[in-house]
């Protein structure tokens, strides 16, 4: 469930090509996605990250105090589909690595959120390989599949799929 050490410094290399202000996780679990993005942002900006399970809260605060970067995120506890319409800033760059079944749900949410020219990355987009069997039941496997068609059909972005781990997908808002 955590990204591996190939997906974080893949994390960080984009966020500090992209050198971002502000950035938005959906999906905190251990927090080392939160740390690997963090180290890209601007100085003085934020990275907002949003986690259903409270009881992962200071556990994951554990981790951004032991790798120096506690002051650069924001811990949002509580479901995410309720807590981003609150979150009232301009991203550019938002990591969506929630609950599969409310990617599309998270995207619709976040997108004009994002600044034009901003990034939006979806987190495990392939899988397992789930996503390409026929008569799927599995609520996940449905969202990813779900998002990934929806993706495809989005005129106001630029998309590709990496296969690594299990697929990140990077999107840029057009401007």
């Amino acid at each position: 469930m955590t990204s591996g050490h190939l997906q974080g410094k893949l994390l960080e290399f984009i966020s500090t090509m992209i050198n971002p202000e502000n950035i938005l996780e959906i999906g905190t679990f251990t927090g080392y996605s939160a740390i690997c993005l963090s180290k890209g942002l601007k100085p003085g900006g934020k990275l907002i990250t949003i986690e259903l399970n409270d009881e992962l809260e200071s556990f994951s605060h554990s981790y951004f105090c032991k790798a120096g970067v506690d002051f650069k995120i924001v811990q949002l506890t509580g479901n995410a589909l309720e807590l981003i319409p609150s979150v009232n800033i301009p991203f550019d760059l938002v990591f969506i690595d929630g609950d599969k079944r409310e990617y599309t749900d998270y995207y619709k949410l976040v997108i004009d959120k994002v600044r034009p020219g901003g990034y939006i990355l979806a987190d495990n987009v392939l899988w397992g390989g789930k996503v390409i069997e026929e008569d799927v039941k599995d609520p996940q496997t449905k969202g990813v599949i779900e998002f990934n068609e929806m993706i495809i059909r989005q005129k106001n972005i630029e998309v590709v799929m990496l296969p690594i781990r299990d697929g990140l997908t990077l999107i840029r808002k057009k401007e």
